[in-house]
Parts: C-alpha cells; structure tokens; sequence
C-alpha cells in the first residue's frame, strides 16, 4: 500500500487536509468486539484449535504440526549481489478449513485501524500468520471473515476460502455477501490480482491498478510481495517476498511472484498487499525482513493459523 505517498500528496492540495485526515488517519470503528460479534453472529462451528525449483536456492525450513493443519516454513534465497531475492513459503495442509481464520486489528473492524501482523498474530495465539488484504485503508469490497459478512461492497477480483477446503477467484461485482455465505464461504479476501489462473501466469497483471484513490496507483516493479497460492482443496502456499532491500533482497514483480507460485505448485494464486505491510509470523516472531529494517508496518488484518497451546 501507498498509504504514505496518498497522503502527502492529498495534503499538499491545501484544501483537502480535513478530508485525508479523516480519510486515511483518523480510525472510524464500526465493530469494537469483532470477537463477540461472530460469536453473535456466525453459523459455523470453527475449530478452536515447500520447496523452490529456483536454480541455485538455498532453502531452511522449519514446521508445525497439529490435528487441524500442518505448517512447513521454508526461506528461499536466489540471486547474487543487489539481484539477490528471498522470499519465505508457509506449505500448509489443512484438516478443516476453519482452521485458517482471520483477525483484525484491535480487535475491531473499521477504517485506519492498524496493529502489526505480530501484535494481532499474538493477540489471537496464533502459531502463523501473514498480512492480509488491508481491508481497512478502503471501504470497498467483500469482507467475509470466519463465516461473518462484514462488508457488502463489491468492486474488484476478491478470492474466497470455502468450508469444503477449495479456494476461488471470484468476481465481487456479480456476486453478494449473502450469497457467498450460502455457498459456504468461510473467508474472502480483497486485494489482488489474480496473478495464476489454471496453472498459468495470467495475462495484463503489470498493468494492473487495485485502488483509485489519489497517489495509490500503482503495484508494479520490484517490490515486496505478499502471496496466497492453492495446490489442492485444503493444501495451501503463502509466499512473502522481501524487498527494497539491496544485498538482501530486490523484491519481484508481478509476474516474478506469479512465477515463484508456480514453482511451488500453485494452480491458482493471488496477490495480497505488499510493501512494508509484507510479513510472515511464525511461532512467536516474524520470519521475515520486512523492507530490511526489521519494522512492521501496521495493517488492519491477518490471516492465520491458531496454536494448539
């Protein structure tokens, strides 16, 4: 997210001040207990409870195993100098779908409601997790969050997590919330492109535009990359890509992390917010660099996996 370069360009407009603060500082909350709303309001019973085909990769891993899903870490290093690239991959299989949940900042759903992937990740004992689709710097979009409809504002390429273990990419502007819950939907996500679809690298994705809004058009170049790729109903890949960060890592572009997905698997993946906002939590810590300085950058969400402790 450009949430940075929106705002001070907005600001230096002079008579808009008012307007960006409210737009992208000032917290409006909507839902101030998400926890005792889905339990208010949910109709599932949740549970409460890879390797690169890059040339000369150096890969570590490490893992998680529980009744309800089965974590693999593995950090992936290409490239020399200032084209080094590391990215890090969650192989995860899953047992009941349910098992991949999300979570909001604060505990609360809103707008400009930000918490670090870790602090969020750690308020909700989680043993993974990763940045999700910063649902709060937008207010549109489809936010279905463990069985829960949040938001019915369809806009873009949403990607949604069903009971049954399958995950698609959907169009949210031929669909409603209302629907997709019937249909058994468990999560959406609100971000993308879709950057692989039926095991190819799509099409355009360079010459995509997420948002709209001022200073916030662009995702292209080498960057920081978040990813969800699926290989099968219940077995799941997360990529996070390190970037801006010479000698560590370049970050990809589009098409590079559509191409890292594939590697691994992938049939179908799925860009999420990148930037500083990229980051995998892992049993406790951050696995990742984020932007080589080791500071998180707030976001509203994440995606993740609770510990069985």
């Amino acid at each position: 997210m450009i949430i940075g370069s929106a705002l001070a360009l907005t600001l230096a407009l002079g008579g808009t001040t008012t307007w960006a603060l409210d737009r992208f500082v000032i917290e409006h909350a909507e839902i101030t207990d998400v926890d005792a709303y889905e339990a208010a309001n949910s109709t599932v019973t949740a549970t409460d409870d890879a390797t690169s085909d890059s040339t000369a990769a150096t890969v570590t891993d490490t893992g998680y195993e529980s009744d309800d899903a089965d974590v693999t870490i593995s950090t992936v290093v290409t490239g020399t100098g200032d084209d080094t690239v590391t990215y890090y991959v969650a192989d995860v299989t899953l047992t009941d779908a349910t098992a991949l949940r999300s979570a909001f900042a604060k505990n609360t759903f809103g707008e400009n409601i930000t918490e670090t992937t870790s602090d969020i990740a750690a308020d909700n004992n989680a043993i993974f997790a990763i940045n999700g689709d910063y649902y709060g710097f937008r207010d549109t979009g489809i936010v279905i969050r463990n069985g829960v409809v949040y938001r019915d504002e369809g806009a873009r390429q949403g990607l949604a997590f069903y009971l049954d273990g399958s995950v698609q990419v959907y169009d949210e502007t031929t669909t409603t919330a209302a629907e997709l819950l019937a249909a058994g939907v468990w999560n959406t996500v609100s971000f993308g492109p879709a950057i692989v679809e039926d095991g190819a690298v799509v099409d355009g994705i360079e010459d995509v535009e997420i948002d709209t809004n001022v200073g916030n058009h662009s995702i292209q170049g080498d960057q920081p990359r978040t990813a969800i790729g699926v290989i099968d109903d219940n077995h799941l890949v997360f990529v996070v890509v390190a970037g801006r960060s010479p000698g560590y890592s370049a970050g990809v572009t589009l098409t590079g992390l559509a191409e890292i997905m594939q590697g691994l698997g992938a049939t179908t993946a799925y860009n999420l917010d990148g930037g500083g906002s990229s980051t995998m939590y892992f049993d406790g810590s951050l696995v990742n660099n984020p932007l080589g300085t080791g500071t998180e950058r707030g976001t509203s969400d994440i995606l993740y996996i609770e510990g069985s402790g």
